[in-house]
């Protein structure tokens, strides 16, 4: 026993060395011999003594970046591959290659300057080679740029000035006595930390504001206004504040004709700090706060043009919107006041509600054109109008570009040019893509393609159809095994679909009701579609016509209205006689047991209406604090609450009815993700996912197939396989509830999908990037939490149905790393996730004694990274998981 001992003791020992030999070495990579001469590497800068405002916002104000360190230790890895690349590397030698490189081009240039097409072949294959040769002048060889980040060196300077801006940002902020400092922390291996202190001190607060407006008419329309203003008595002051005074006013003057009027004629005068004491205003609650706070006071005044005693008020003169191929473009001079003394081509003119159209020979709906142009001669100048109609005209997807131009004419009268190139009529794309699995270390692989044909404007009301073809073969595991051949676990599924669409840029409703949408981008899609699945178990058809209203209020809020969505679904055997047999007995002694699933592979109609909202502030590529929601409210069958369940019933019996399956559900999903920005390029995700679906028609009251929750996969929990978790803390099994399904090396085996009535995920993940080769690679490390669970009980797997005192220990949690190639315009996703809470392995053994296994991360262990009890689950994914 004290050997034992003693040997845990030694290898304890041993790592703890091994360790500290390991940070002491990589930290001792940075050599000193390629840094400057008494120069720190600046690794980390802190902000130390702020309260009100954030370290971020400070930090930001900061040009300077730290070199990254590894999990915050003094390993500046990147740095020492910057090194590493830095002692072959020849910078003189590569201005010198640049320069040949160019020289080379100009002469060859010359000899093909007479031959367009020669020398678009010159050139672009010269491009490629002077754009690689002026970045490796620039910014170092392939290990420095990819691999490397060059050294940030620390000056007391930059120091010095980083203060100064935390100075009158506080001052901004209404800190005018804030006070800040810097110290430094020197680390090893000329390393330093730079630590802003800053002393925010007490604030300033907005007391009395007065507007003082030369103008009678601008000085009506801002007071209608002091509801929605900026500067408010009681806020603290705020510079962005003011700003966005300047900013509110410019913008509703704007709306009012006052087409040149700008925030340069909004002063901020007589900026006064005052020191109140416990006055008369204070006791009598006519001042906000205590008599202690320090008070500010803001006058705010808009003057005339110099020379004018008011602000010029313009309307729009002349509406005009040309409609032109791109080759023609250049013939037509949008600022000529008189445009027909320039050479143009031959257009087709049309007028309404003093508009007046030049299709150039394009068959277009006028109509609809005009419901999309919210500027009319006469009318005050509106630059929302303006924004408006612009971005109404860009949402069709008809054109290529659309600018519109204004001329000031006489009598201040805007002349109003939109010029519009369309888009071709016909279009084709191609996509494509691989996937793959990876099974107790052997990879399966699959892929998709699709091919996608569009016409635009196909009836001339400027309409899209689209028809796209899509065909992909995928490997998957989880089906029933075939009894002349368990080993084998892994089948290919198959699927083949075909759909249209044709979508309309307005709201196909009768009555005026429907132009009030139309600032709102409002488009009506309908759409018909046939999807084919061949598995080895069933064979699954869905046709399905849906018409939905889309339209977006903000470039943030959209809503959507899916006011029919009809589906009708088929089954039959698979393609695997046995399996599909075996599936078959399974189902039916699911049936036996008092599930419903049975019905979702019956031969079903199914018909509902919907309504979504989305709020979406992420933009891809802006690594900024942002939100996105979406919630979706769903009835199904609600026609069918006009007759009797019995005669929903009778219908769908399949002696003497029509043999289809009937639904009547409600559903609703709710989706919430956050953004946070850590670093430049590092951001903290999070989501949550939840929703419930909810069957009352007879039989039990099932729900369609489609309309279920499921959990696991690259989109949800990552450490399960594709829709194999839940429902709550069931396990899975062969023939037997009773009985959960291992494998020799006690893997739980998954044979078919878990369907659930509730469902609540929950995610947090940090991405950051790692280095670039070709494309960025980004890592994440991530944690996922959730599970489904049944609205009804089953006796024969306990800890399926959803109970509120019971559904905590039933999430199931799970962790991970990903991995991330960003190619900008799509990123393909690898994410590793392993278990760390398993509520299904609370479970009877064969001696019918409870094992309680839920905390199954210990059993993780790279030596059995695929065959083990937890074994590492490989996702694939295109795009971020959320």
């Amino acid at each position: 026993m004290t050997n034992v001992r003693r040997s845990h003791s030694l290898l304890r020992y041993s790592l703890y060395i091994i360790h500290c030999t390991l940070v002491i070495s990589l930290s001792g990579c940075l050599s000193s011999k390629q840094l400057r001469e008494n120069g720190y590497i600046l690794t980390a800068q802190t902000v130390k003594g702020n309260r009100a405002i954030s370290d971020d916002n400070l930090l930001s104000l900061i040009p300077q970046k730290p070199n990254r360190r590894l999990l915050g230790l003094p390993i500046t890895t990147q740095l020492w591959f910057y090194q590493l690349g830095l002692r072959r590397y020849d910078r003189e030698a590569a201005l010198r290659e640049f320069q040949a490189k160019t020289n080379e081009f100009e002469q060859q240039s010359q000899l093909v300057a007479n031959q367009p097409k020669e020398l678009k072949k010159l050139n672009s294959r010269y491009g490629r080679q002077l754009k690689h040769l002026r970045q490796k002048a620039e910014e170092g060889n392939w290990v420095m740029r990819n691999l490397g980040e060059p050294p940030s060196y620390f000056s007391e300077k930059d120091a010095q000035a980083n203060v100064a801006k935390m100075q009158k940002y506080l001052s901004d902020k209404g800190f005018f006595n804030a006070k800040t400092a810097y110290e430094l922390d020197t680390l090893r291996r000329s390393q330093i930390r730079v630590n802003y202190l800053v002393a925010e001190n007490e604030g300033f607060y907005l007391r009395n504001i007065l507007y003082e407006i030369a103008d009678p008419r601008v000085d009506s329309i801002v007071r209608k206004s002091f509801d929605k203003s900026k500067l408010q008595v009681g806020d603290r002051f705020d510079f962005d504040n003011m700003s966005g005074e300047r900013l509110r006013i410019e913008t509703i003057l704007r709306d009012q004709g006052y087409y040149t009027f700008s925030r340069q004629y909004i002063r901020a005068t007589d900026v006064d700090t005052i020191r109140r004491g416990n006055d008369r205003r204070f006791r009598d609650g006519l001042e906000p706060g205590d008599s202690s706070r320090r008070n500010v006071d803001v006058k705010l005044q808009i003057v005339n043009p110099p020379g004018q005693s008011a602000h010029p008020i313009y309307h729009v003169g002349d509406v005009e919107m040309q409609i032109t191929a791109a080759e023609e473009t250049a013939a037509v001079d949008p600022l000529t006041v008189n445009p027909s003394a320039t050479a143009r081509p031959t257009f087709d003119t049309l007028s309404r509600n003093g508009v007046t159209y030049l299709l150039g020979g394009r068959d277009i709906s006028v109509r609809l054109l005009d419901s999309k142009i919210l500027l009319r001669p006469n009318q005050l100048y509106s630059q929302s109008d303006y924004r408006d109609t612009q971005r109404q005209l860009f949402l069709l997807n008809q054109f290529k570009f659309v600018n519109l131009n204004f001329v000031d004419t006489t009598n201040r009268r805007l002349r109003t040019l939109i010029t519009a190139t369309p888009l071709d009529k016909y279009e084709t794309t191609a996509e494509g893509g691989v996937t793959g699995l990876l099974y107790q270390g052997k990879p399966f692989p699959g892929g998709f393609g699709s091919l996608i044909f569009r016409v635009r404007n196909l009836f001339g009301g400027l309409e899209t159809f689209e028809t796209t073809l899509r065909y992909g073969l995928e490997a998957q595991t989880g089906f029933v095994s075939d009894p002349n051949n368990p080993k084998n676990a892994v089948y290919t599924s198959q699927e083949l679909g075909v759909s249209s669409s044709l979508t309309f840029p307005q709201l196909l409703f009768p009555g005026r009701f429907r132009f009030r949408f139309n600032r709102f981008a409002p488009r009506t899609q309908i759409s018909l579609s046939y999807n084919n699945t061949f598995r080895p178990d069933f064979r699954r058809s869905l046709l399905r016509a849906t018409m939905s209203y889309n339209w977006q209020t903000t470039p943030t809020k959209q809503f959507s209205f899916l006011i029919a969505d009809i589906n009708l679904i088929n089954t039959g055997d698979g393609a695997e006689s046995v399996i599909s047999q075996a599936f078959k007995q399974q189902l039916n002694s699911l049936k036996a047991q008092g599930s419903t699933v049975y019905l979702s592979f019956r031969r079903s109609l199914s018909s509902s209406f919907s309504f979504a909202y989305t709020y979406n502030t992420n933009v891809p590529g802006q690594n900024r604090r942002a939100n996105f929601l979406r919630t979706v409210v769903e009835s199904g069958g609600t026609t069918l609450n006009f007759v009797s369940d019995k005669t929903v019933s009778r219908w769908s019996d399949t002696i003497g009815g029509t043999g289809l399956q009937f639904y009547k559900f409600l559903r609703g999903n709710f989706d919430y993700r956050h953004y946070i920005p850590i670093r430049s390029r590092t951001t903290l995700a999070f989501r949550i996912n939840t929703g419930v679906a909810y069957g009352y028609g007879p039989d039990g009251g099932p729900v369609p197939y489609e309309k279920f929750f499921f959990a696991g996969g690259s989109n949800s929990i990552r450490a399960w396989l594709p829709r194999r978790l839940g429902p709550g803390s069931a396990f899975p099994y062969q023939t037997d509830p009773a009985t959960p399904a291992f494998t020799s090396t006690k893997q739980f085996i998954y044979l078919f999908e878990q369907p659930g009535n509730v469902l609540l995920e929950g995610s947090a993940e940090l991405r950051g990037r790692l280095f670039h080769l070709g494309a960025d690679i980004n890592g994440a490390i991530f944690v996922d939490a959730g599970n489904v669970w049944t609205l009804t009980d089953n006796i024969s797997r306990p800890g399926s149905i959803f109970r509120f005192n019971s559904f905590i220990p039933q999430i199931a949690v799970g962790t991970g790393v990903g991995l991330r190639i960003d190619f900008s315009f799509f990123v393909i996703r690898f994410d590793g996730g392993i278990k760390v809470w398993d509520p299904a392995r609370l479970y009877p053994d064969k001696d019918n004694v409870i094992q309680d296994e839920r905390f199954i991360l210990p059993q993780f262990s790279l030596k059995q990274l695929t065959k083990g009890p937890n074994p590492l689950v490989i996702n694939f994914g295109i795009g971020y998981p959320f």
